[in-house]
């Protein structure tokens, strides 16, 4: 049960669900998914929160924008960061996107860390305030932080089965916990392994993953197809490669591989 401080807060500062990006629109034009977009980008959208602040299992793309005692941001890169987390980068240059997904993720915090909060209240707050949507995808910032999470978003899947949810996650150990607790996810709802995280060993031969490349020379030693819109993952069951992208540490190798993508300028 919600209580009043807890509602209070939702009450002043609700969820909100983002407009498909440019990269995201493309997804209206894929044919296997026109069953739930049917063709209009506007029926696309994103429901974002900070990265790395809530990205637990993150390592090779642990980064996140820092606020400093100016009001200005940085980007802060972990310990073991290889490559930099684009919607990172992203928050630390526009503010009105950096608030946008603070708010998001601290309602959420604020909620499945609440004593007596369970994963279906927690669906109940997601789904008042779901837009009229065909596609959704669950993190394009931003990823499943603790279980109780994970699991109010497969119930919203459950729920709305007439629209089709994604994610990538590096959160294998709550996908693994609710297929063995609980059982099948939901048909309608995507979930992709996204390698370079904490949880990378729990990663089985059998799942969705999509890997992080510098190359296309390298997607295609490693027998990977490159996902330039999305659609393998909103599609889903099968193994990709991601072109690296974003703004990169100077000096690093993901940098280079940058550079040498954009034709060395």
């Amino acid at each position: 049960m919600i209580n009043d401080t807890t509602f209070d807060t939702i009450i002043a500062n609700p969820i909100r669900f983002s407009k498909a990006n440019s990269k995201l629109e493309k997804l209206a034009k894929v044919e296997a998914l026109k069953q739930f977009t049917r063709g209009k980008k506007s029926s696309i959208y994103s429901f974002d929160m900070l990265a790395g602040h809530s990205c637990p299992f993150a390592l090779d793309c642990r980064s996140k924008a820092v606020e400093l005692d100016n009001g200005k941001r940085k980007v802060v890169d972990g310990a073991f960061t290889k490559f930099r987390c684009y919607a990172a980068s992203q928050e630390a240059r526009l503010t009105n996107v950096f608030k946008k997904r603070e708010s998001n993720f601290n309602a959420m915090k604020a909620l499945a860390t609440q004593n007596g909060m369970g994963a279906h209240e927690m669906a109940d707050v997601i789904c008042d305030h779901l837009p009229f949507a065909g596609l959704i995808r669950i993190h394009s910032s931003g990823d499943f932080f603790n279980y109780r999470y994970f699991r109010a978003w497969v119930i919203v899947a459950f729920r709305n089965p007439r629209i089709r949810f994604y994610a990538y996650t590096k959160a294998i150990r709550f996908w693994l916990k609710y297929e063995s607790e609980v059982g099948n996810l939901p048909r309608n709802l995507s979930l992709v392994a996204s390698k370079g995280g904490t949880d990378d060993h729990l990663i089985s031969s059998t799942m969705p993953e999509a890997i992080v490349v510098y190359s296309e020379e390298e997607a295609n030693t490693l027998g990977l197809e490159i996902d330039n819109d999305d659609s393998h993952a909103a599609i889903g069951g099968m193994k990709f490669a991601l072109l690296i992208h974003g703004t990169q540490p100077k000096g690093s190798e993901a940098q280079r591989a940058l550079v040498a993508l954009k034709g060395g300028k």
